[in-house]
């Protein structure tokens, strides 16, 4: 099975699918890493090379292809954000594909909010975040309600509600065969 986890920045795609990944003793793929290995490039570098967003997300979803085709089976896949859902969603209907959509409130994504330089390294800056709090709420307030629309076809919505990634992680193990189940009796349906 191929477990496909999506949701905005920063919700907790990557810390939730290695989690996932141990559980199941799945192998993991991050989306970031996948196109920093095939580019040989940092993401600021690949964003620089695809400025435009149409392009960008193109070439991600046919890296997100790549991974499942190369890898077949028994894998968990953080889906960095993919903002034209045509580059992802045929691979929703695949039988071996289940999709997940973690969810949270704009507040609980604000406190795990984090940072990259120019060579992804990952920080925090909390006096930053802090100062520009109504900023980044707003930011994080616009992404969800465009992943409302963007994500539609992902039937699996899972709202965090700020649980650890160690909860997050077992209670959709726990729900996982049920949601395997669906997916082969919509699939007969069809």
């Amino acid at each position: 099975m191929i477990i496909l986890i999506f949701g905005i920045s920063n919700v907790g795609k990557t810390s939730v699918g290695i989690k996932l990944a141990e559980r199941l003793e799945y192998t993991f793929f991050d989306l970031d890493e996948e196109i920093k290995k095939e580019f040989q490039m940092t993401l600021e570098n690949f964003m620089n090379q695809y400025p435009w967003p149409h392009e960008r997300y193109q070439v991600k979803g046919k890296i997100l292809r790549k991974i499942i085709t190369e890898n077949k089976d028994d894998m968990v896949v953080a889906v960095s954000p993919i903002y034209h859902a045509r580059n992802f969603n045929s691979l929703l209907e695949w039988e071996n594909i289940v999709a997940v959509e973690l969810q949270d409130t704009e507040e609980h994504i604000f406190q795990r909010l984090v940072f990259s330089d120019e060579n992804d390294v990952i920080y925090k800056d909390d006096e930053y975040k802090e100062k520009h709090r109504d900023y980044y709420l707003k930011e994080l307030h616009e992404d969800i309600m465009y992943a409302r629309r963007l994500f539609i076809k992902i039937k699996w919505k899972y709202f965090m509600d700020n649980k650890s990634v160690e909860e997050v992680a077992e209670e959709i193990f726990e729900l996982l065969p049920q949601k395997i189940a669906e997916k082969k009796e919509n699939s007969k349906k069809i």
